[in-house]
């Protein structure tokens, strides 16, 4: 594989139909040789989780400097192009890619390379096979940890690790494979959501940064039930 996109997201959360991408990297390879690359951060609309911010080292200053997902997004569509992905675990950040995709009713079908799946059928079962483990492991310098471009490019130096390494005895390993996930478009928030969400927020004094105009249901389910779990119901007006 000579051509290719190395890609890696940073996200809100773990779940492509409830959380939000925040941060997008990626790198275009040509003959086996870096040609262009991609960086966007993405505004959430929502305080970060303090998980996040540990991980990444992402703030919600920083988050709140990213453009709009639904502005830039057409932009990976056309760096990705018809390219085949390459990624560690890359089911996991294509399946928020899909769901962005399948939102703004843009076309998004990629055959994909997974540098976990070759770490896990390659090293031995005690070796760690995160990707910041592998990169320990490698030596391979990067600048940031678990931030979207320095995995891509992390990433992107493992494949080719392996694949000079294990390539030759191993083809099958490294051949490209189609990424299938399934999507439904997310349905807009009803206004009675948006109504029922401002109140809460208003009653209990939460700040609230959501994307009203793009705000899906499942994200007004989720805020509410955010809120009420954490400071509880409206009383009942008689």
């Amino acid at each position: 594989m000579e051509n290719y996109v190395a890609i890696d997201l940073e996200m809100t959360g773990l779940n492509a139909k409830r959380d939000t991408i925040l941060e997008i990297g990626a790198v275009k390879v040509a003959n086996k040789k870096v040609v262009e690359e991609f960086q966007v951060m993405i505004h959430p609309h929502m305080k970060l989780p303090l998980q996040v911010v540990q991980l990444t080292g992402i703030t919600d200053e920083m988050a709140a400097q990213g453009d709009e997902l639904g502005e830039v997004f057409p932009k990976i569509v056309e760096f990705c192009a018809d390219l085949t992905l390459l990624g560690h675990n890359i089911m996991f950040d294509y399946s928020f890619l899909k769901q962005a995709a399948t939102n703004q009713n843009l076309p998004f079908e990629h055959a994909g390379v997974d540098t976990l799946k070759i770490a896990r059928s390659l090293l031995p079962k005690e070796q760690k096979k995160t990707l910041q483990a592998l990169g320990d492991f490698y030596a391979i310098q990067r600048e940031h940890r678990h931030r979207a471009l320095d995995d891509a490019r992390l990433a992107m130096e493992l494949y080719e690790i392996f694949e000079r390494e294990y390539g030759a005895q191993q083809p099958a390993l490294f051949a490209p494979a189609p990424l299938l996930y399934k999507t439904k478009k997310q349905q807009p928030a009803s206004e009675r959501q948006k109504k029922r969400l401002k109140e809460l927020a208003d009653y209990h004094q939460v700040a609230l940064q959501v994307p009203w105009e793009s705000l899906t249901k499942n994200e007004a389910s989720r805020q509410i039930d955010k809120i009420i779990g954490q400071y509880g119901r409206m009383p009942k007006v008689n």
